[in-house]
């Protein structure tokens, strides 16, 4: 795959009331790539959050460098060309929703690019056709659902058509229902659309539909490879305090009752496929 994002030996630190200076970022290297399915997680404070505002250049690094299709965040002649490639959704959606009518809210982005009334008419009712909200266009924001609001959101950088969308804890304030159904829309953006998705996430029933992870901890990679070799690292995984995804803790406990269970189980079909094979 072609490399999209590049960041090298990034270093980023802050000063908060107290004025004692904190490194939220020590010398990050990675690469994401066109068209993959990346998630990036870790416990509050690991630094996830703080990578991601590096991505559309919302950060300044204290040290090396973000390079987003060959572009530099630093150089600002580039970041609005950066910022037309990378689309954030944040994890409270009321702080992207600008307007009083939903359709209105989709095309506000559009809109600042500058495009033609007729490309922002098209692009908002693709984005809401491609999110399932077609429906919603005439309401208000503000007499939506959570879920609905999220989605919105979404569709509010979706009709800008950014080559790869960040999710930063997308679904934290969402029912269970509603978190799998945006999980299933996200997966569909990125395998139908062939968006690239970094989603930022805590859950790790999420991870396991990814191509690649990383685990982060107090400013570091501590962990990167695809959702099987990552939860192979048992040990590292519990030192980190992260949970293992519900079919891994199955599998796991069922092995503990005597069933011949491989170890690198971590969706529930994979489980159910293996239990199957027991009969």
């Amino acid at each position: 795959m072609d490399k999209f994002i590049e960041v090298i030996n990034l270093t980023y630190s802050y000063r908060p009331g107290n004025g004692n200076e904190v490194k939220a970022l020590n010398g990050i290297n990675m690469k994401v790539f066109k068209g993959e399915f990346l998630a990036v997680t870790g416990q509050n404070g690991s630094g996830k959050s703080t990578l991601a505002r590096h991505f559309n250049g919302l950060l300044k690094p204290r040290s090396g460098n973000v390079l987003v299709g060959g572009f530099s965040i630093l150089d600002k002649n580039r970041l609005a060309e950066i910022r037309k490639m990378i689309g954030m959704v944040f994890q409270n959606p009321d702080n992207q929703l600008v307007s009083s009518i939903v359709e209105e809210d989709v095309a506000f982005g559009p809109e600042n690019l500058g495009l033609p009334p007729e490309t922002i008419r098209s692009r908002v009712g693709w984005a809401l056709e491609t999110l399932n909200i077609e429906n919603l266009r005439r309401e208000s924001p503000n007499n939506l659902s959570e879920g609905q609001k999220q989605l919105v959101a979404i569709a509010g950088v979706l009709a800008m058509k950014p080559e790869c969308i960040v999710l930063d804890e997308p679904t934290t304030h969402l029912d269970p229902r509603s978190r799998r159904e945006l999980l299933e829309i996200i997966i569909r953006l990125n395998r139908e659309e062939g968006i690239t998705i970094i989603l930022l996430t805590h859950f790790m029933k999420e991870v396991v539909f990814c191509d690649r992870m990383i685990v982060m901890d107090l400013g570091e990679i501590k962990i990167s490879g695809t959702p099987h070799e990552v939860f192979e690292k048992t040990t590292e995984i519990v030192r980190l305090g992260l949970d293992f995804p519900v079919a891994t803790q199955l599998a796991a406990g069922l092995r503990g009752k005597g069933l011949k269970l491989p170890g690198n189980i971590i969706t529930t079909e994979e489980l159910i496929a293996q239990l199957c094979l027991l009969k």
